[in-house]
This record gives structure tokens, C-alpha cells and sequence, in this order.
């Protein structure tokens, strides 16, 4: 019943950026779904370790439903026992009833663009009919809080104008392209949860996460810091399919969830909120060229055109969020430097990638 000391981790520095926002959690019951996935690994944790560590006047109960499609990871295995656990297989897109609940994360979707392009049906029904189910539930009995993950992918490829991007930037998305099942199905799963806190009243908040990393997601997630760290670990060259001019800005793991669980409590019904880091905005090929120093491996970076001709279809040349409204309504600040956070996405590699 040990959680994960790299995860523990940083979930003791979620809950000492919350301060007394933690205290609402107590003897609530959260509804987690994605609970397998990299968010839900970070909310698992972040809940028991709530109440491992006397910040509640009593412990919040926790249930974590998964379809586990990619088998159930070891360090939820070794949770299994714990009383104020509870983990559910179940497909949200089938299932609608959940039991009494005061807090609902939906977190269950598939985000790698390799697997939702490969399941793109089966991403749309978890962004849509899942999404659907979950409001329903929560106009019937209501709750105390609903946090909806939407992506920054629904932005597209903003042109330079809109760089960083405000929440109030209505995108250039592609409804047909490869990427579509995805964007599109989280850009639908804003307008229902608008409707659903409009017409019911529901107090679902979204947020739109910008490249969250850190301890939890797995090698073989095929996004750009597992398949760097990947080809790193290994002494091979760090390979890019693609020229490694595109920029993005990556938010560390406790800086994203510190973000989440303050939209939680702090959001406004309806309302989306950026969540991520606004620097630096660093290229692929820098990016790179800094897991190589933080690996000590003396690897090198190579080029080469990737197999799959779609590869970087409505890929976007620049992602950076402005962070604006979530300063101010939430009081959110991300800390981490990334050279920090890569440097504890290592560790966590190396004792522990699955």
C-alpha cells in the first residue's frame, strides 16, 4: 500500500501550494476516471496523500475508474488495499451511476496523438458520451465541484497574433484531419459542459492543459519527452521527426496539478482556464539538446522524415499559453524550471518507467 515516492513527492508540494484550500476535501468522495492514465496517477496520489499526511479534519474517500485497456500499472496495483480507495473497471461511455459523490474529475480520454489516432472513435465516445454521462449524473445529485480536461490542442495552430494564447481565442482547427477525433471531441465537450452549467446549473469548470510532464507518464506514451528520454536511457541518439523548429512550453506535473485542484474549487461553472507554463517556450531541437545534458549519456540529436506521412498533420508551430485568467481568478503560479523538472522526470525513469 506504499504509493509511489516520486509521485508522493509531488504531491506534498500540490498540497503545500493549496494551504487551507485543502481542507474543503475532507470527508468528501472523489470520482477520478482516467485513474490509469498520467493526470490520474497525479490525482490518486494526491488525494491519499492528503489523507497519509493529517491535512483533512477526515479522510476524503476516493474511487478511480479505469477501463484499464493498457493493463492496470504497478503502482496502482500496489494501492489495491488501501480502505479510502476504491478502484472501479468501467467504461464511462457505458456506465451512469456512480454512487453519492461531492467531487467529479473527468480525466478519462486518450491524449497521445499516436493512440487517438488510432482509436478514434473510442476517443470520441470517452469525450462525448462518457462527458455526457457524467453531467447527467451530476444535474440528478448534485455536486460539490466537476473538473472537465479539455486540451490546449482545441486552439490548433494559432497564428503568431495570438501567441500566447487567452482562453477567448476561438482556434484554427482542422474538423476533418487527422487530429480532428480529438480536438474536435474536447472543443464539443466545452460547449456541453457550458450548456449543462447554463441550463442545469451544473458546477462543471474546464481546464485546458499545455504540455503537463513529470513522474507517471510512461516511455511508451509516444509524446516528445517520453520518446526522448526513451532514446536517451538507451544511449541512442534522440531521433526527430521533424525539422525541431515547433516551440512549445512544458508545465511540470505538481505545477499542473496545484493548477487543476485550484480550478476545482476556485473556477467559475462554465468558464475554461489555461493551465500550463508560459516559459520558456523552447524548441523541439533545444528541447532535445536538454535532455541530453540532463541524461549525462553523450548521445547526440539526429533528424530523419517519420513513416507515418500524417505524422505532423496540423501539428501546431507554436504553443504557449497566456496565463492571465487563471492568476487571477485562481491564483495560479507555476514554480518548476524545467531543467528541475526534466532532471525528476529522470529519476523517476530510472527507478521506476514502465
Amino acid at each position: 500500500m506504499t504509493l509511489n515516492r516520486h509521485l508522493a513527492r509531488d504531491a506534498d508540494e500540490v498540497i503545500r501550494q493549496l494551504g487551507d484550500l485543502a481542507a474543503r476535501f475532507s470527508g468528501a468522495k472523489v470520482l477520478v476516471t482516467g485513474a490509469a492514465g498520467f493526470l490520474g496517477a497525479h490525482f490518486v496520489h494526491g488525494f491519499l496523500r492528503l489523507n497519509d499526511c493529517g491535512v483533512l479534519a477526515e479522510p476524503c474517500r476516493l474511487v478511480a475508474i479505469d477501463n484499464f485497456l493498457r493493463g492496470v500499472p504497478s503502482w496502482l496495483g500496489a494501492l489495491r488495499e488501501r480502505p479510502d480507495l476504491e478502484l472501479r473497471q468501467a467504461n464511462i461511455v457505458q456506465t451512469q451511476e456512480f454512487g453519492p459523490t461531492n467531487f467529479i474529475v473527468h480525466a478519462a480520454s486518450l491524449a497521445s496523438p499516436t493512440y487517438y489516432r488510432q482509436f478514434p472513435i473510442e476517443t470520441m465516445d470517452a469525450n462525448v458520451i462518457g462527458l455526457r454521462n457524467l453531467l447527467e449524473f451530476a444535474r440528478r445529485q448534485p455536486v460539490q465541484g466537476f473538473l472537465y480536461f479539455s486540451t490546449s490542442e482545441i486552439y490548433g495552430d494559432p497564428d503568431a497574433a495570438h501567441i500566447p494564447t487567452a482562453e477567448t481565442y476561438r482556434g484554427n482547427v482542422s474538423c476533418t484531419g487527422p487530429r480532428a477525433c480529438y480536438d474536435e471531441s474536447k472543443r464539443f465537450g466545452e460547449t456541453l459542459c457550458v450548456a449543462f452549467a447554463q441550463v442545469h446549473k451544473v458546477p462543471v469548470v474546464v481546464v485546458r492543459p499545455f504540455n503537463n510532464y513529470g513522474p507517471g507518464l510512461m516511455l511508451g506514451d509516444r509524446r516528445v519527452l517520453p520518446d526522448f528520454f526513451r532514446d536517451a536511457l538507451k544511449g541512442k541518439d534522440i531521433t526527430l521527426l521533424s525539422d525541431g523548429t515547433a516551440t512549445r512550453t512544458f508545465c511540470y506535473s505538481s505545477d499542473a496539478m496545484t493548477g487543476y485542484l485550484r480550478a476545482l474549487l476556485l473556477g467559475r461553472a462554465g468558464e475554461s482556464y489555461n493551465i500550463g507554463s508560459d516559459r520558456p517556450e523552447i524548441s523541439m531541437r533545444d528541447l532535445a539538446r536538454q535532455v541530453v545534458e540532463v541524461a549525462g549519456t553523450g548521445v547526440g540529436v539526429s533528424y530523419r522524415q517519420s513513416d507515418d506521412k500524417h505524422y505532423l498533420t496540423d501539428n501546431p508551430q507554436r504553443r504557449c499559453p497566456d496565463l492571465g485568467k487563471a492568476r487571477a481568478e485562481l491564483g495560479y503560479a507555476p514554480r518548476v524550471s524545467l531543467r528541475d523538472g526534466l532532471t525528476r522526470m529522470l529519476e523517476y525513469y530510472r527507478d521506476d518507467a514502465e
